[in-house]
C-alpha cells in the first residue's frame, strides 16, 4: 500500500481589512497557536484545534478598530483554505462526521460531509450580544465561511442551552469532532475517493 501523503498546508490571505496567515496539520496532536486579537476567538479556535486533533496556527491583524467582523470572518475564509488544499482529493477518508456535544446545560450538534460542495444550515440562537470583544452575530459569518472555503456541506444547531459561551463554545466542539471523524483514513476505502462519481466538489 502506498504511504498516505502528508496533508498539510499553509495559506495566507491579505486584504485591505485583514492580513491573515493559517498553517493546518491535519493529523497532527491538537497543537495550536492562535493570535487573532480577539481573545475569545483565540479561545475558540483553540478548541477547534484540540478537539479535531488538527495542528492549526492563525496569526491575524484586522481592522478590529472597526468592529470584529472583517477579522472573524477573514480568518473562516483563510481556515477553510488551508483545511481544503491540506485535504487534497479527500482521498481515502470517512468523508461524513456528526457529533452531539454536551456543556453543562448546553447540547449541539455538527454533522456535516467534506463533499467539497459547500452549504451552511445554522440553527444557533444566542441570546447575549457579545461575547468578549465579539458580537455574537459573526459567529455564524464564521461558520459560513469556513463552509465555502474548506468545501464542506456543515450543518450546525443548538438544540438547547441557556449561557451563550456554553453555547457557542459547544458548536465549535461539536465541530471539531465532527471533523475529526469525517477527514479519518478509512482503511477498507484503499485510497479511494468516497463517491460513486470518482471525484468529490461541484458538478463534477
Amino acid at each position: 500500500m502506498a504511504q498516505q501523503q502528508s496533508r498539510e498546508a499553509e495559506v495566507s490571505r491579505k486584504t485591505r481589512e485583514t492580513d491573515i496567515n493559517v498553517k493546518i496539520k491535519i493529523d497532527g496532536s491538537g497543537a495550536s497557536a492562535m493570535s487573532t486579537g480577539v481573545g475569545f476567538f483565540d479561545h475558540m479556535l483553540d478548541q477547534l484545534a484540540r478537539h479535531s486533533l488538527m495542528d492549526i496556527e492563525v496569526t491575524a491583524k484586522g481592522d478590529l478598530h472597526i468592529d470584529t467582523h472583517h477579522t472573524v470572518e477573514d480568518c473562516g475564509w483563510a481556515i477553510g483554505s488551508a483545511f481544503a488544499k491540506a485535504m487534497g482529493d479527500r482521498s481515502g477518508i470517512n468523508r461524513y462526521g456528526s457529533f452531539d456535544l454536551a456543556m453543562d446545560e448546553a447540547l449541539s450538534r455538527v454533522a456535516l460531509d467534506v463533499s467539497g460542495r459547500p452549504f451552511l444550515v445554522w440553527r444557533v440562537e444566542l441570546t447575549s450580544p457579545k461575547l468578549g470583544d465579539m458580537d455574537t452575530e459573526v459567529f455564524r459569518e464564521f461558520f459560513q465561511a469556513f463552509s465555502q472555503a474548506a468545501g464542506i456541506t456543515l450543518h450546525v444547531e443548538n438544540l438547547y442551552g441557556v449561557n451563550s459561551h456554553h453555547v457557542i463554545e459547544s458548536c465549535f466542539k461539536a465541530l471539531a469532532r465532527a471533523l475529526r471523524i469525517a477527514v479519518a483514513i478509512d482503511p477498507r476505502e484503499a485510497g479511494r475517493v468516497p463517491s460513486t462519481k470518482g471525484v468529490l466538489g461541484g458538478s463534477m
